[in-house]
């Protein structure tokens, strides 16, 4: 019986999981979450717990395998501006939906939520210094993803620069990156069980009385994310020469983990297998490409869901927002989803410091609080798609891309 579970499609056994914890969530109502969330949370906690030391030996493994400084430098300069690219693009989709759908017109007398707290933005010097660890001990064990990245760069580097000298400790890290990557395979399989917890939970916790209120708001996200998704990810993946459907046919696992946990962070050692096992992207590169994405690739948070709300905040106060401001929402939208990576509730931070600077009202944030756990799955699902596309679009670039992977591309990380 063990055998025939684990014969079955990956993303079947996940599909699986989120339409029995959407059905028993739904016949049970909140009574569910007692005995249902613990089994996302424990999914979450192991996921989580292997994604900072995979995260530092294959970066480590990375950096200190591709040749030369200058094909680094390269590899980088492209991922970061595919990174802007595509930001941009979703802050064009989140304006586009967002004149279509109307989302706070007609609205009146929506109550800020009791728990809601404006947000401190962090200032563009004290992003840059938080990107420097002062311990890197105390970065990995409080997992702080940029911090561990510019630390096992850094350390990747002096690797390559002592040369022979490190032979036994290069050889070190590819074995130890390889043993996460294993120890990721475990994990993994734990993925339908977490998947029934967590929606069985959401499903029991949330009413509709919650979303119908907001309904066109809540409406116009999934719309945008959608779109971004299908039209403007699949159209560089054309421009590319690169098939769509067998691209989403092996994100799909990642994709499904992501919509699942609303957490980048989580879902990033299974989007790292997908890209590696299912779409061809040379594993070297992609250790580098898929960490920093999840770090600082935030299409969904911070790019369509600050457009969005913009536009919602502006119309429920009446507001006529002008050029000068569409043009500063989206060049806070694009450059502040890499300053505040990293941060606890980055989409919360990132729609405070775009309002902060269009100057819009920031009371706005407390009326769609209370629903963002709602939208927190499709943003995320959009983020880890991103972190997941750029890296195939470089390797196209790059030769890094094996076709014959790409082509057969199956929904399996086993």
């Amino acid at each position: 019986m063990i055998n025939a579970w684990f014969r079955i499609p990956f993303w079947q056994r996940v599909m699986a999981g989120f339409v029995l914890g959407g059905l028993v969530g739904w016949l049970v109502g909140p009574s569910v979450a007692s005995w249902t969330q613990p089994l996302g949370d424990i999914y979450v906690t192991l996921i989580t717990m292997i994604a900072t030391p995979l995260v530092f030996f294959a970066v480590v493994n990375a950096v200190s395998s591709l040749h030369g400084v200058s094909s680094m430098a390269r590899l980088g300069g492209r991922t970061f501006g595919w990174f802007a690219i595509t930001a941009m693009l979703a802050v064009g989709v989140g304006f586009l939906v967002a004149f279509v759908m109307n989302p706070g017109a007609g609205l009146s007398g929506l109550q800020v939520a009791p728990d809601y707290v404006p947000r401190v933005v962090p200032g563009p010097v004290q992003v840059l210094l938080d990107v420097v660890p002062s311990n890197p001990f105390k970065a990995l064990a409080e997992g702080k993803i940029l911090q561990v990245i510019f630390f096992a760069g850094l350390l990747g580097f002096a690797l390559v620069k002592l040369g022979d000298r490190t032979t036994k400790l290069r050889q070190l890290m590819a074995e130890s990156s390889a043993a996460m990557i294993q120890v990721t395979r475990f994990v993994l399989e734990f993925t339908p069980i977490g998947t029934f917890g967590l929606i069985a939970a959401l499903v029991g916790s949330y009413g509709f009385e919650r979303l119908l209120p907001l309904g066109t708001f809540v409406i116009s996200i999934f719309i945008a994310c959608a779109l971004h998704i299908v039209v403007v990810y699949g159209g560089l993946l054309m421009l590319h020469g690169l098939n769509p459907l067998r691209f989403f046919r092996g994100a799909a696992p990642g994709m499904q983990v992501g919509f699942v946990t609303s957490s980048s962070f989580a879902s990033m050692p299974i989007a790292l297998r997908c890209v590696v096992h299912n779409l061809g992207v040379r594993q070297d590169y992609a250790s580098f490409a898929v960490p920093l994405g999840a770090s600082i690739k935030m299409d969904g948070c911070g790019a369509i869901y600050p457009a969005i709300t913009s536009i919602f905040v502006a119309q429920y106060f009446g507001i006529d927002l002008s050029f000068s401001q569409y043009f500063i929402i989206l060049l806070a939208s694009v450059l502040g989803s890499f300053g505040t990576a990293g941060v606890p509730g980055t989409a919360i931070v990132m729609v405070t410091l775009v309002l902060s600077s269009a100057g819009l009202p920031l009371e706005g944030i407390g009326y769609i609080i209370a629903i963002d756990r709602v939208l927190d799955m499709i943003r995320t699902m959009t983020n880890v798609t991103g972190q997941m596309l750029v890296p195939v679009l470089v390797a196209r670039e790059e030769g890094l891309l094996d076709r014959d992977i790409y082509n057969r591309a199956s929904s399996n990380v086993g």
